[in-house]
């Protein structure tokens, strides 16, 4: 979960940098009980650090129903990256993160999840 919250900021409701709307809130959805008191024990380690200086508005959900994004939204990163490098500079977010963060701005990046859960993550919950 540490890939999240150093990707992410948990203190605006309904907003993540230049998206506005309930549907960019930042959230942690869970499909079981060990995933639930993890994620509570997530969120509670970087409430107690005071890293991000304000109140983490971050909701903690049961997963529901899940809605893919539209193919143009997939790997948007990949295929527009120049269009995605001018959003993350001029939204704030790379900005955000370096003062949070330090130089290197988030520490983590999707790189950094093994394999094996990127897999898992990627595939249709079958239960």
């Amino acid at each position: 979960m540490d890939v999240f919250w150093h990707n992410i900021d948990p203190t605006t409701v309904n907003k993540e940098f230049c998206d506005t709307g309930k549907q960019y809130r930042t959230a942690i959805f869970y499909m079981n009980e060990e995933q639930k008191i993890a994620a509570l024990a997530s969120k509670k380690k970087y409430e107690e650090s005071k890293v991000f200086g304000k109140k983490i508005v971050t909701e903690i959900s049961p997963a529901k129903t899940f809605w893919e994004a539209e193919d143009y939204h997939q790997d948007y990163y990949k295929k527009n990256p120049q269009l995605y490098a001018f959003y993350r500079a001029n939204c704030g977010r790379d900005r955000y993160l370096e003062s949070i963060w330090g130089e290197s701005g988030s520490s983590f990046s999707i790189t950094d999840i093994p394999s094996a859960v990127k897999q898992r993550l990627s595939k249709p919950n079958s239960d």
